[in-house]
């Protein structure tokens, strides 16, 4: 059962969390439903109808030493994630100063600025956070279709700052169990890249093409699968088409989650694999404005990797845009996997991968804020 919160700057209506007591925003259409929690701004539930299975099913407590104890009301990152101003670690001066991993946004209290509204079949709302440490501001809008379940999200990031700075921004969708076990197959469109593990003086060689790439000792793996082998943990990639996408499928849920983003926001998928007690435990879907899991100073001396960049600046008061969609679909149960997924502006088209080469379509009209 939810009881409701005031949640303050626009005094609007949220709820909690019976078991942990967290305040969560939530949206409700008539094709799915969609929970943020305010503890970290993590998105932490995305079903279909009303009580669909819920692919971002991950919590980073854990990681902890004791899981089992009790999690704290503290913001922590769970499901998809926001990693803001960085993807990786901090330095050493800058961690001693308070600086973690992948940034603020996951360990900060988000406000909610707008609530939940319905207008022209859409359920929008607007919420924000402020990173000290970074002097970033973010202010986040969710609009989700009420007839289908997909949702997008605008991030209006704002150096509050008297000077420029450089940065990142990379969105961390996390697949868990019960959706993630041994026969959950991911795709995506990403084309040149390199290990995080193993990388070369460089970091260029040695290169792979989705879905390969190498182990230390150099066998080749193919990461569309995870079974109880995690190795390489994270595989980073360019994506060279105008839309990147990545899909997770689990046939016997008969159920798929997607994303798509204009590559010119972000240009890199990074695809992380995590193993626990031999089973599938987490798989990040991510994509953002860097590919290579670095502080600050290794990004800069490296400047690009396959011809892209490895992070942003953003200028004094200066405010920057990145938008992306998140979609479900049912899928038949003996669907391969997905070949391709297009944008036209106004339909997404799914197509399947090998052999039937079915197709799924979904009416979305316009997605996406103005390109950077």
């Amino acid at each position: 059962m939810h009881i409701a919160l005031l949640v303050t700057a626009m005094f609007c209506t949220t709820s909690l969390f019976a078991s942990q007591n967290r305040p969560t925003l939530n949206m409700e259409g008539e094709a799915a439903q969609l929970v943020v929690d305010l503890g970290g701004g993590s998105i932490s539930d995305f079903h279909l109808g009303e009580d669909g299975l819920n692919p971002l099913q991950w919590d980073s407590w854990d990681f902890e030493p004791d899981p089992s104890l009790d999690p704290p009301l503290a913001p922590r990152s769970m499901g998809h994630f926001l990693c803001l101003d960085r993807w990786g670690p901090a330095t050493e001066t800058e961690t001693e100063m308070g600086m973690g991993w992948h940034g603020e946004a996951s360990r900060s209290w988000w406000s909610v600025r707008q609530a939940p509204t319905h207008a022209d079949g859409r359920v929008q709302a607007q919420m924000a956070a402020t990173l000290p440490l970074a002097g970033l501001e973010v202010l986040r809008t969710i609009r989700l279709h009420d007839d289908q379940a997909i949702f997008t999200v605008r991030e209006d990031v704002t150096n509050t700052r008297h000077i420029g700075r450089i940065y990142n921004i990379v969105q961390h969708p996390t697949i868990g169990p019960p959706f993630l076990d041994e026969s959950t197959v991911v795709d995506a469109n990403g084309t040149r890249g390199f290990m995080q593990e193993t990388p070369g003086p460089d970091f260029e060689t040695p290169e792979v093409r989705w879905p390969d790439a190498l182990k230390k000792d150099g066998t080749k793996v193919n990461l569309r699968h995870l079974k109880d082998d995690a190795s390489p943990a994270v595989v980073s990639y360019i994506i060279e088409e105008e839309y990147g996408w990545v899909t997770a499928i689990n046939a016997s849920e008969q159920l798929l989650i997607g994303y798509l983003w204009p590559s010119a926001d972000y240009p890199w998928f990074d695809a992380w694999r995590h193993v626990a007690d031999g089973k599938p435990f987490a798989r990040g879907l991510e994509f953002g404005t860097t590919g290579l899991h670095q502080p600050g100073p290794v990004l800069v001396e490296k400047g690009k990797i396959f011809d892209r960049h490895l992070f942003r600046f953003i200028d004094a008061k200066e405010t920057q845009t990145f938008s992306y969609a998140n979609f479900l679909m049912e899928i038949p149960q003996d669907f391969n996997g997905v070949g391709s997924v297009s944008y036209d502006g106004t339909q997404i088209v799914v197509t399947e991968r090998g052999g039937k080469e079915r197709e799924m379509t979904m009416d979305v009209g316009a997605l996406f804020a103005a390109t950077q």
